[in-house]
């Protein structure tokens, strides 16, 4: 049993860690190639920033940034190509393009989504997030927030099914509408998201609920907590981890995976 990793590829100006720094083409495709060698099973292609308070971007906008990306990366058969969008329209571009799966951080708020990826075949995310990138900070209230994940994610991965799609894998948010206390929970708990009945990925890679714990204020100090979420997701249950640092945390998962194995 192996965990997978989706290695990110923002080629965004603004996203939260990463925005700026693959402007071109060529640098985009040697980053992902570098994420490629260092063990990345997926690719996953975001044009459009969702950090907290981020604005949307046009279709348009989106589509020049991610498709002459996925258009020669799905030439690569070494990794599948994801396209992390809340778009159709960049998703059946992208689809139609290569790529065969699709990440959607609304989770399917758009019907649509789910029509366009069981035309073409594709796999789909479904994410859990309350609000937008822009006001999800305003809705990280929760009774319980293991269980209401569950409650509001099962009615999308229902409509995923209906849809004809075959491959549904969920995600509990982290960091989207989430406090900290919420993040870890949910790594604690991550097992009880397996009664959906779908492969469960998760996405801590340094993420502002890790700067709650001493030294890790600045994004580039929080490689080791990355490893350690992903490591105790593993254990816990996840399929498939969505990273940054593909080299490092392959290391890490290699550990947890024997273990689990043993």
């Amino acid at each position: 049993m192996c965990t997978r990793i989706m290695g990110i590829l923002n080629v965004t100006p603004d996203s939260f860690s990463d925005g700026g720094i693959y402007p071109t083409l060529d640098a985009a495709l040697d980053r992902a190639r570098r994420l490629i060698s260092d063990g990345a099973d997926i690719i996953d292609v975001g044009g459009e920033s969702t950090r907290p308070g981020a604005e949307p971007v046009t279709e348009d906008v989106e589509l020049r940034r991610v498709l002459p990306v996925v258009e020669a990366l799905a030439e690569d058969a070494r990794a599948r190509v994801s396209i992390d969008t809340m778009k159709p329209g960049v998703a059946a571009a992208c689809l139609s393009a290569g790529a065969t799966l699709v990440n959607d951080v609304t989770g399917l708020r758009d019907p649509k989504m789910a029509e366009t990826a069981a035309r073409f075949g594709s796999g789909i995310v479904i994410m859990h997030m309350r609000g937008t990138p822009a006001t999800m900070r305003q809705h990280a209230s929760y009774t319980d927030v293991v269980a209401e994940i569950k409650t509001e994610l099962e009615p999308r991965v229902n409509l995923a099914r209906a849809a004809g799609i075959q491959e549904v894998i969920v995600d509990p948010g982290l960091g989207f509408a989430k406090t900290p206390a919420h993040n870890f929970a949910i790594l604690r708990r991550l097992r009880e998201i397996e009664s959906l009945g779908c492969p469960i990925l998760v996405g801590p890679s340094r993420k502002s609920f890790l700067a709650s714990l001493p030294g890790m204020d600045r994004i580039e100090d929080r490689l080791e907590g990355t490893l350690a979420a992903a490591v105790i997701a593993a254990l816990n249950g996840a399929s498939i981890v969505r990273v940054h640092d593909v080299l490092e945390c392959r290391k890490a998962l290699a550990v947890a995976d024997a273990v689990r194995r043993a």
